[in-house]
Protein backbone atom coordinates (compact mmCIF):
# COMPACT_ATOMS: atom_id res chain seq x y z
CA UNK A 1 0.00 0.00 0.00
CA UNK A 2 2.35 2.55 1.29
CA UNK A 3 4.97 1.65 -1.56
CA UNK A 4 2.51 2.42 -4.43
CA UNK A 5 1.65 5.29 -2.83
CA UNK A 6 -1.26 4.95 -1.74
CA UNK A 7 -2.46 6.31 2.15
CA UNK A 8 -2.65 4.61 5.06
CA UNK A 9 -6.84 3.78 5.82
CA UNK A 10 -8.87 6.37 7.63
CA UNK A 11 -9.46 2.61 10.62
CA UNK A 12 -6.18 2.33 10.85
CA UNK A 13 -4.98 5.78 11.39
CA UNK A 14 -7.48 7.71 13.16
CA UNK A 15 -7.48 4.74 16.51
CA UNK A 16 -3.47 5.00 15.95
CA UNK A 17 -3.72 9.02 16.14
CA UNK A 18 -5.92 8.67 19.23
CA UNK A 19 -3.54 6.56 20.70
CA UNK A 20 -0.25 8.81 20.33
CA UNK A 21 -2.08 11.77 21.47
CA UNK A 22 -4.12 10.39 24.84
CA UNK A 23 -0.51 8.56 25.82
CA UNK A 24 2.07 10.70 24.20
CA UNK A 25 0.59 14.34 23.83
CA UNK A 26 0.58 15.19 27.10
CA UNK A 27 2.90 18.67 26.91
CA UNK A 28 1.93 18.95 23.08
CA UNK A 29 2.49 17.16 20.23
CA UNK A 30 2.99 17.72 16.31
CA UNK A 31 1.08 15.93 13.75
CA UNK A 32 2.40 15.86 10.47
CA UNK A 33 0.71 15.07 7.20
CA UNK A 34 -2.61 14.34 9.52
CA UNK A 35 -6.00 14.67 9.18
CA UNK A 36 -5.73 13.82 5.50
CA UNK A 37 -9.22 14.21 4.49
CA UNK A 38 -12.51 15.52 6.10
CA UNK A 39 -13.32 12.73 8.69
CA UNK A 40 -9.80 12.42 9.55
CA UNK A 41 -9.95 16.06 10.59
CA UNK A 42 -13.70 15.42 12.06
CA UNK A 43 -11.92 12.35 13.87
CA UNK A 44 -9.02 14.54 15.36
CA UNK A 45 -11.53 17.58 16.32
CA UNK A 46 -14.13 15.24 18.37
CA UNK A 47 -10.87 14.01 20.14
CA UNK A 48 -9.44 17.21 20.68
CA UNK A 49 -13.10 18.44 21.87
CA UNK A 50 -13.61 15.22 24.04
CA UNK A 51 -9.76 16.03 26.13
CA UNK A 52 -10.38 19.89 25.94
CA UNK A 53 -7.57 19.91 23.77
CA UNK A 54 -8.15 22.57 20.91
CA UNK A 55 -5.77 22.94 18.09
CA UNK A 56 -2.94 26.15 18.84
CA UNK A 57 -1.76 26.30 15.21
CA UNK A 58 -2.22 24.48 12.14
CA UNK A 59 0.72 25.12 9.58
CA UNK A 60 0.37 24.61 5.74
CA UNK A 61 3.53 24.14 3.68
CA UNK A 62 2.32 25.24 0.33
CA UNK A 63 4.16 24.36 -2.90
CA UNK A 64 3.22 24.12 -6.57
CA UNK A 65 2.47 20.54 -7.73
CA UNK A 66 5.64 21.39 -10.37
CA UNK A 67 7.73 21.86 -7.24
CA UNK A 68 6.71 19.18 -4.62
CA UNK A 69 6.74 16.40 -8.16
CA UNK A 70 10.56 17.22 -8.87
CA UNK A 71 11.45 17.59 -4.84
CA UNK A 72 9.79 13.82 -4.36
CA UNK A 73 11.55 12.72 -7.26
CA UNK A 74 15.17 13.91 -5.69
CA UNK A 75 13.78 11.86 -2.63
CA UNK A 76 13.88 9.16 -4.65
CA UNK A 77 17.14 9.56 -5.85
CA UNK A 78 18.86 10.41 -2.75
CA UNK A 79 17.11 8.37 -0.56
CA UNK A 80 16.35 5.24 -2.92
CA UNK A 81 12.47 5.59 -2.25
CA UNK A 82 10.73 2.67 -4.06
CA UNK A 83 7.49 4.99 -3.21
CA UNK A 84 8.51 7.73 -4.83
CA UNK A 85 7.56 6.90 -8.55
CA UNK A 86 5.92 9.19 -11.03
CA UNK A 87 2.71 7.80 -10.68
CA UNK A 88 2.65 7.43 -7.02
CA UNK A 89 3.88 11.20 -6.37
CA UNK A 90 0.88 11.96 -9.27
CA UNK A 91 -1.67 9.77 -7.52
CA UNK A 92 -0.37 11.84 -4.03
CA UNK A 93 -1.00 15.39 -5.34
CA UNK A 94 -4.43 14.20 -6.97
CA UNK A 95 -5.60 12.66 -3.42
CA UNK A 96 -4.53 15.79 -2.51
CA UNK A 97 -5.96 18.27 -4.07
CA UNK A 98 -9.30 15.91 -3.99
CA UNK A 99 -9.11 14.82 -0.08
CA UNK A 100 -6.91 17.35 1.90
CA UNK A 101 -7.58 20.39 0.35
CA UNK A 102 -11.19 20.44 1.51
CA UNK A 103 -9.45 20.14 4.85
CA UNK A 104 -7.55 23.08 4.51
CA UNK A 105 -10.63 25.13 4.42
CA UNK A 106 -12.06 23.15 7.07
CA UNK A 107 -9.56 24.77 9.36
CA UNK A 108 -8.78 28.04 7.43
CA UNK A 109 -12.47 29.07 9.57
CA UNK A 110 -10.64 28.25 12.88
CA UNK A 111 -8.10 31.21 12.41
CA UNK A 112 -5.40 28.72 13.20
CA UNK A 113 -4.17 28.51 9.93
CA UNK A 114 -0.65 29.74 8.89
CA UNK A 115 0.38 29.25 5.38
CA UNK A 116 3.82 29.12 4.71
CA UNK A 117 5.64 29.51 1.09
CA UNK A 118 7.60 26.16 1.22
CA UNK A 119 9.07 26.89 -2.05
CA UNK A 120 12.28 28.69 0.25
CA UNK A 121 15.31 27.20 1.25
CA UNK A 122 14.99 24.67 3.83
CA UNK A 123 16.57 27.85 6.30
CA UNK A 124 13.70 30.36 5.13
CA UNK A 125 11.17 28.27 5.80
CA UNK A 126 12.11 27.29 8.91
CA UNK A 127 12.76 30.54 9.77
CA UNK A 128 9.26 31.53 9.26
CA UNK A 129 8.05 28.42 10.71
CA UNK A 130 10.09 29.50 14.23
CA UNK A 131 8.75 32.72 14.13
CA UNK A 132 5.19 31.42 14.03
CA UNK A 133 5.57 29.00 16.49
CA UNK A 134 6.89 31.85 18.81
CA UNK A 135 4.02 34.16 18.43
CA UNK A 136 1.94 31.03 19.49
CA UNK A 137 4.16 30.03 22.69
CA UNK A 138 4.29 34.19 22.89
CA UNK A 139 0.13 33.38 23.07
CA UNK A 140 0.14 30.60 25.49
Amino acid sequence: MLASGQFVPDEITIPLVRRVIETDGGDGFVLDGYPRNIAQAAALDDMLDEIDRPLSIILLLQTDDAVSRERLAKRAHLEGRTDDTPEAINRRLSDYHEKTEPVVEHYRSSGNLVQVHAERSIEEVWAEIARVLEQVEARA
